[in-house]
């Protein structure tokens, strides 16, 4: 994709100075044939009769024109890139420089300057009555001349599309993506030294960009490091073993200079310092992101999960990092009073354990829910108590999955029976999250694990039973009613599993 999109912005480019150039050849054809009169007039015919002293009139003033938008040119393109480099990166000066096209352009300005210089020097001195024109360089000066005229309004859409925040964003994941491919053949060392730049530069670009309130750009970024992690991914096997080592240059790195030795050694042993290096910039970025830019940290949690479920097949060390992650960003949320962004990340920490389930991963899902059961809690602790019926719900979702499995469908319901901690006072939405549990279980047939829940049940508030009831009849679609990402309405039951309510309060009234 980064590849099409430059070929595309040079292509646009070459298109532009193609027509350009030749509208310049009609209307000197046009000129020609007007001056021609009625006959057809060779538009190269005045070379011929061109003296000394008109030619070297002509290039003085050519050199004086090319150098004076040389002048210009350099000193736009130096604003505009150094305005995005302060405004996004620093490297946006580096990959100018390192253009072809950047390179090619300014190289031609100048080969033209000295190419006029010397013809004029050529053309110096004496007239003679026979004429000296270098008549063939001459035609060259003035064709590179007219290429530099008409090159400029391309050459500054190319500029302001170069230093676009995005283009530099996939600039800096390509030039990452290249140093890692040259590991295979080249110096390990120098790739991790590069590669370890550009992740902190994209991470500067997402940062810059929460800070201007430029979502787009913050979530390409964002995408950027994660297609990056995907792509070295697939490299890993073609990777040297000095790829993987952590030496000093490593350790030294600020987001592993203040880890432990045990911590370290782990890393080291699990060969995964790239993918910790970048999923640590996932969590200092959705740290800043809480409360300001709720949208900026879903997409964090979104990646995270894709990257487990991309990789974790082949990679269980990698689903511990994610599932390490999933718990930090719980974390930052809850200590941040932000209940829509921890309301958000659950859910992907759900549908991550429903891919492990489905994975026939148990004790990594069933990790996951014992995480989601324990950050319920901390932020019942902490006094959003909301958050723990979400939770509730997620694993409820996941025992419903696990339904097959009887051995993680139990011990997901023992996490789920648990979830309120001994002694509290019961939620209205876990309760209500267990009652549809319940109906879930007796519209398959299965009484006997229904009534385990029956037996947590009984011994709650009838009042509080009956709002949970009336609650779920209440509900009547299965979306809810605002517009948020998941899209679901927690107290709809549907029709066949609604219908099993009056044979669970009967069980329940027994039970009492």
């Amino acid at each position: 994709m980064t590849q099409q999109g430059e070929r595309r912005d040079r292509g646009g480019g070459l298109r532009g100075f193609a027509w350009l150039l030749a509208l310049s050849i009609a209307l000197l054809a046009l000129a020609s044939w007007l001056e021609g009169s009625a006959a057809w007039r060779h538009p190269l015919r005045w070379l011929e009769t061109l003296d000394q002293s008109a030619a070297l009139a002509v290039l003085i003033a050519a050199a004086q024109v090319v150098a004076g938008m040389l002048a210009i040119l350099i000193t736009v393109v130096a604003i505009v890139v150094q305005l995005a480099a302060t405004r996004y990166t620093h490297r946006v000066t580096t990959l100018f420089v390192r253009d072809r096209v950047n390179q090619a352009v300014m190289t031609l300005f100048v080969l033209t300057t000295a190419l006029c210089i010397w013809l004029a020097l050529v053309l110096t001195g004496e007239v003679h009555d026979a004429p000296i024109v270098p008549r063939g360089g001459f035609l060259l000066a003035m064709g590179l001349m007219t290429a530099c005229v008409i090159a400029l309004v391309p050459y500054f859409g190319y500029v302001f599309r170069f230093v676009s925040p995005l283009s530099v964003i996939r600039r800096i994941r390509a030039a990452a993506l290249n140093e890692v491919q040259d590991a295979v053949t080249g110096d390990p060392h120098a790739a991790e030294l590069a590669v370890i730049e550009s992740i902190e530069e994209l991470e500067d670009v997402a940062r810059g960009a929460m800070n201007s309130y430029d979502r787009a750009i913050a979530m390409s970024a964002i995408e950027a490091l994660a297609t990056l992690l995907t792509d070295v991914e697939r490299l890993r096997g073609a990777l040297p073993e000095e790829w993987f080592r952590v030496d000093d240059a490593i350790a030294r790195d600020p987001d592993f200079v203040s880890m432990s030795q045990t911590a370290l050694e782990e890393v080291a042993r699990t060969r995964s310092w790239f993918e910790s290096k970048i999923l640590r910039q996932y969590h200092a970025l959705f740290i800043d992101a809480v409360n300001s830019a709720r949208d900026v940290a879903g997409m964090i949690a979104i990646h995270t999960r894709r990257l487990a479920e991309l990789c974790g097949a082949e990679r269980p060390e990698l689903v511990v990092l994610c599932q390490r992650a999933f718990n930090s960003y719980l974390r930052a949320s809850i200590n941040g009073s932000d209940v829509r962004t921890a309301y958000y990340v659950l859910h992907q920490y759900r549908m991550l354990g429903e891919t492990l389930l489905a994975r026939g991963d148990e004790p990594a899902a069933l990790e996951v829910a014992s995480r989601i059961r324990f950050y319920g809690r901390l932020a019942k602790a902490s006094g959003l108590p909301f958050l723990l019926e979400v939770a509730a719900y997620d694993v409820a979702q996941l025992v419903e999955l696990a339904v097959a499995n009887v051995t993680a469908r139990d011990a997901l319901l023992d996490i789920l029976l648990g979830i309120d901690q001994p002694g509290a006072q019961s939620l209205p939405g876990v309760r209500r999250a267990q009652v549809q549990l319940a109906t879930f279980f007796l519209a398959r047939g299965d009484t006997a694990t229904a009534q385990r829940i029956v037996g947590d049940l009984a011994g709650e508030r009838r009042e509080l039973l009956a709002s949970v009831r009336a609650d779920i009849e209440r509900e009547v679609s299965p979306h809810y009613s605002e517009i948020e990402n998941r899209g679901a309405n927690f107290s709809y039951l549907a029709p066949e599993r609604r219908a099993q309510l009056d044979a669970l309060y009967a069980m329940l009234g027994a039970a009492a």
